[in-house]
């Protein structure tokens, strides 16, 4: 009996080496240039790409004509665009009759590069690009010909626009800079590029314009992004909790938008933004709760119609928080604060109800919430059907049942519909959590718990920063800027830049 645990342990042990061994073999080989022989060449990597298992990776033979050279290209026809390989590439390989010409001159495609590195050369080929080996000669040639499929340009779904731009970004990197590019005709936008994640290998493009972004910030944030040790950031989405330095925060730091003209914004203001393939959004950073409370519409409105909006959602924020604490503390603590008569009113109503008026609250509260993440999951069509029909079935059932009241059915639907208000996904369900928050401490101290609660909530917003910038900017501390916070100015006044990103330019207007 030892004898064979020894050896299953041994076993084990050898199995392990040779793993370790087999992986550092194959990262010393990718390290490594090509061949100028064409055969070791191709053969290193096929054995690499698993060909022929892999099927969609071609190795394409073929005898330039001219020059009679043995060569072959490599591509995945999946994500390559295989007629320009063919027409610009292979063609003009194949019915060459220049014996003096070089090969980047027969090829008739614009995009053309060389490389040596065999790991290069791979990062390349996935990216969708053609490379073609020459015998003899020590470099590939790169050519661009990527062509992956995703969607057109669609309207926006999380960011309605009423009177602004309807293009919103999709799943293709390509497509969202020339998204930007098209709203900021600019040579000192910059988009600079890197690699995230071990195996997936996705790039990352930081997005800002030279002569406005503040040089420590930006070296902060790729600080942050080149600290990342995972094997896998399949989109921006994971990419934001692994850089954001609050993790356990219920209030987001960083600002997820879908809008190509709110990004735009935000760069010519001095921030920046990170882009992503397979991400229909991008990232903007460092981002203020003010980030998160305005939208798009807010300046495209005048300035009444957009200040009359913001008005509203912020009292919508109010009251989706502390609706039903309110109601909570009342009833159980401080029947005194109301007029006798409505007191009357709620007694009655409350008079066959069997739950304290803190269970009441939370069955319904959750009640609410299931009712609108059902409708989110379901298809589309039924979405909002299930929402009101659940709704009002469930909510007249618990008031016949004597289960809950009927005032707290609309306490509980007043602050519900005051939450959809609020449009960032984030801030929108840090506003829904706190309510739980907030009920509970009605319900444990009552008023005297929802201001105490509500104290200590400002003094952690006060201390949150988000990549050195403090949350509550430029409101506390006070910085100059435009003074856009809760109300904004006429835009002929927003004259300054946000000062706490210490822009390289700090005016946005000159004086005549």
């Amino acid at each position: 009996m030892l004898n064979k645990l020894m050896k299953k342990y041994i076993y084990k042990d050898v199995d392990k080496l040779y793993k370790e061994q087999s992986s550092k073999d194959d990262i010393e080989l990718k390290q490594q240039e090509i061949d100028p022989n064409l055969e070791k060449t191709v053969k290193i990597f096929k054995s690499i790409y698993s060909y022929p298992d892999n099927k969609d990776v071609k190795f394409r033979d073929l005898i330039i004509a001219g020059i009679n050279k043995k060569a072959t290209m490599l591509y995945i026809n999946t994500i390559t665009n295989t007629d320009v390989v063919e027409e610009q590439v292979i063609s003009p390989l194949l019915l060459n009759q220049d014996s003096s010409k070089k090969i980047n001159d027969i090829i008739s495609i614009q995009s053309i590069s060389t490389n040596q590195k065999i790991e290069d050369i791979l990062s390349e080929v996935n990216k969708g690009n053609a490379a073609l080996f020459v015998d003899g000669i020590d470099h590939a040639f790169i050519i661009s010909a990527s062509n992956f499929q995703g969607r057109g340009i669609e309207k926006a779904e999380n960011e309605i626009s009423l009177i602004g731009s309807k293009e919103a970004f999709n799943e293709k990197v390509m497509t969202n800079i020339s998204l930007i590019r098209k709203k900021i005709k600019n040579e000192n936008l910059v988009f600079e590029s890197t690699t995230v994640s071990k195996r997936s290998k996705n790039d990352l493009f930081f997005v800002y314009v030279k002569d406005l972004v503040n040089d420590d910030l930006l070296r902060n944030v790729k600080d942050r992004v080149n600290a990342i040790d995972v094997d896998s950031v399949q989109n921006l989405a994971i990419l934001e909790q692994i850089i954001e330095g609050k993790k356990f925060s219920i209030f987001p730091t960083i600002l997820n938008t879908e809008r190509p003209d709110r990004a735009a914004t935000f760069l010519e203001n001095g921030y920046i933004v990170l882009l992503m393939d397979n991400s229909p959004a991008s990232l903007v950073l460092p981002a203020t709760f003010w980030s998160f409370f305005h939208t798009a519409e807010d300046s495209y409105l005048r300035i009444f119609y957009g200040n009359f909006t913001r008005v509203l959602r912020m009292l919508a924020i109010f009251i989706a928080i502390f609706s039903s604490a309110i109601y909570v503390a009342v009833t159980t603590f401080h029947a005194e604060m109301v007029p006798p008569d409505l007191l009357l009113a709620i007694a009655s109503t409350r008079e066959k109800v069997p739950l304290p008026a803190l269970i009441e609250v939370l069955v319904l509260e959750l009640a609410f919430e299931l009712i609108r993440e059902a409708g989110l999951r379901v298809p589309s069509t039924i979405g909002p059907t299930i929402g009101i029909v659940g709704a009002l079935i469930l909510g007249q059932a618990a008031v016949q049942a004597n289960i809950v009241s009927p005032i707290v059915v609309i306490v509980v639907a007043l602050g519900g519909l005051s939450s959809f208000a609020v449009g960032n996904i984030g801030l929108n369900f840090a506003v829904r959590l706190s309510r739980f928050i907030f009920i509970f401490a009605a319900g444990l101290f009552g008023i005297y718990g929802i201001t105490a609660a509500f104290v200590l909530g400002m003094f952690y917003m006060v201390s949150l920063k988000s990549f050195g910038v403090p949350y509550l900017s430029p409101m506390t501390p006070k910085y100059l800027s435009s003074g856009d916070t809760i109300l904004r100015r006429m835009i002929k006044n927003e004259l300054f830049r946000p000062g706490y990103l210490k822009p390289k330019d700090m005016k946005k207007k000159r004086e005549n």
